[in-house]
């Protein structure tokens, strides 16, 4: 057993084991019971989930997860096993890497009693969330720490922060995008990310007066939006949109997959869709620089209902644009990032 192993653990949200009611009711039933999730009242979270969501959100969603399901499983998992195991053969000897998912199977004590048992020593912990949430890599973060507390010896850890900034992660994406445009000739772009409750952002503002409070406060970085994760949304999108050369007007940002009936964060991708149609787009391309790997929140809630939402409004095509999965200019990046955290190597100015 070599105790010079560095252990890597990745993390992304999770999925249901298999794309039937049962197992997505148990996932469900986990991701929505973390109060940093449904961020209210334990007694008013318990009814929202055993009155109004359990009893009919599984059903409907288990019937999704069969649009996309893949002959190995589901795409979230599979895209990440892919991603582990490049990203090992990119490491290379000294390391050991392991996935694990906040919810769900692989769980995250798991793949640490993995990363254990391989002997490594320390451990760089990676949230695959792009911009930072407090219901995504806030969670992820505080159920590491915990598993990790209650062990008699104590592993030192390093963090990857979130990346939504670094060049490593955008030029892997324009990458992916790039050639995906040359092709579809899209008449408008649209960058949708996952939809948070407007409360949610507002917490993330220390002084409480900065965020959602005027129509440009994602505009510019500031203290007050330091953790805002619509501000980071924005900043991704700008900079997706300078590296692929899209002109002003010619792509837009919204937020998908809202839940209840609160208000989330503006503007949303099922509103802003029969707009665009509206306004004379007939070919749509779409990214979604909230995931690195593809998921049900982008094969089936866009790239299936989004695009039937498209044609029946008038549009003509509607272009998902893949993730970043195990695509080589992200495994290069990552290892990059990665391997500057641990203080190996500088970053390239192609991933400063």
């Amino acid at each position: 057993m070599d105790s010079a192993l560095q252990g890597v653990l990745l993390i992304n949200l999770g999925t249901p084991d298999a794309p039937e009611t049962g197992p997505v009711r148990r996932y469900l039933r986990e991701f929505l019971s973390d109060p940093r999730v449904l961020d209210i009242p334990p007694v008013g979270r318990a009814a929202l989930l055993y009155g109004a969501i359990l009893p009919f959100r599984p059903q409907r969603s288990a019937e999704q997860y069969r649009k996309i399901w893949m002959p190995q499983g589901s795409p979230l998992l599979v895209y990440g096993n892919a991603l582990r195991d490049r990203l090992q053969d990119a490491l290379g000897p000294g390391w050991v890497v392991e996935l694990g998912m906040r919810y769900g199977i692989p769980s995250l004590a798991s793949a640490l009693e993995k990363l254990r048992a391989s002997g490594a020593r320390e451990l760089t912990v990676v949230p695959l969330y792009p911009q930072y949430a407090s219901s995504s890599t806030g969670s992820s973060l505080e159920k590491v720490y915990r598993l990790v507390g209650e062990a008699w010896n104590v592993e030192a850890l390093r963090v990857l922060p979130p990346f939504y900034d670094r060049p490593a992660f955008l030029d892997a994406f324009a990458d992916v995008g790039r050639p995906v445009l040359a092709e579809s000739r899209p008449d408008q772009v649209l960058f949708s990310f996952h939809g948070l409750p407007e409360r949610q952002v507002k917490k993330s503002d220390p002084t409480g007066k900065h965020c959602l409070a005027s129509v440009d406060c994602c505009d510019v970085q500031v203290p007050a939006n330091r953790w805002c994760y619509r501000m980071q949304c924005f900043f991704t999108a700008r900079e997706l949109a300078n590296r692929l050369g899209l002109e002003a007007g010619k792509w837009t940002v919204t937020f998908q997959s809202r839940l209840g009936r609160t208000p989330w964060i503006r503007p949303y991708t099922d509103v802003v869709i029969p707009e665009l149609a509206g306004k004379g787009v007939k070919r749509l391309a779409v990214f979604c620089p909230a995931f690195v790997a593809d998921c049900l929140e982008t094969l089936e809630e866009i790239g299936i209902r989004a695009k039937n939402q498209f044609l029946s409004v008038g549009g003509e095509v509607l272009t998902l644009v893949p993730s970043l999965n195990a695509h080589p200019s992200w495994v290069r990046g990552l290892t990059q990032m990665i391997r500057h955290l641990r203080g190996d190597e500088p970053l390239s100015d192609a991933a400063a």
